[in-house]
């Protein structure tokens, strides 16, 4: 296995695509710092739900100056209002500079470095610093919803989270600010039939080729 001094990826996709279990998973691997864009988003909804602010741009700005990420990856911040909310939340223009400014703050900090989310690839590590290697996650939603289902231990009906996740995706290519897409030399990883160790090697075989 290849030693990096610098390496950054970009880890984008739909969801429930399977991007955060492979982020996670090289990131472990190449000893690379994880940033989980979706988190802030979450972390950012669950402000505003616990304390309803009247204006949530300088709510919002105030408390990300405040915060490290680490406190944040702490929170708990997968329930279902949360997941309601955020996709709503991350469509706003304001919300997403304030956010894109505390995930800089800590890539450029870090030259060893994944980044998950939904515009990784097309907007975070466009440019300065850019992306060594971007990968798109896609999945088939039947397969998706069903995962995500037993990943909340099937407490939410099948039925609702598969119209939840296909909404989610939907608001995510349609928005104008950020939207999901896949970068041109971004490498496509369908989940679908793959196990966690086919996906990790499907990556690493790609990061080993780095020159």
């Amino acid at each position: 296995m290849k030693k990096f001094n610098k390496l950054i990826i970009a880890c984008d996709g739909e969801a429930a695509s399977g991007k955060s279990t492979a982020a996670k998973l090289i990131s472990k691997k190449y000893n690379l710092l994880l940033v989980n864009s979706g988190l802030l988003y979450r972390y950012g909804s669950k402000l505003i739900i616990d304390q309803n602010p009247k204006n949530i741009y300088p709510f919002l700005k105030k408390k990300f100056k405040g915060i490290s990420y680490k406190k944040i990856v702490k929170q708990k911040l997968h329930t279902e209002q949360i997941s309601n909310h955020v996709a709503i939340l991350a469509k706003k223009k304001r919300v997403r500079q304030i956010i894109n400014q505390f995930q800089k703050k800590i890539i450029n900090r870090n030259k060893k470095i994944c980044v998950e989310g939904r515009d990784i690839a097309s907007k975070i590590l466009a440019k300065k610093p850019k992306y060594d290697l971007a990968f798109y996650f896609k999945c088939n939603s039947d397969i998706a919803s069903y995962r995500r289902w037993l990943d909340l231990k099937k407490k939410i009906p099948l039925k609702e989270v598969k119209r939840s996740i296909k909404n989610r995706t939907k608001i995510d290519k349609s928005r104008k600010n950020s939207p999901l897409v896949k970068v041109n030399d971004a490498i496509l990883i369908k989940t679908d039939k793959l196990s966690k160790k086919k996906v990790l090697s499907l990556m690493s075989k790609h990061i080993e080729n780095l020159n």
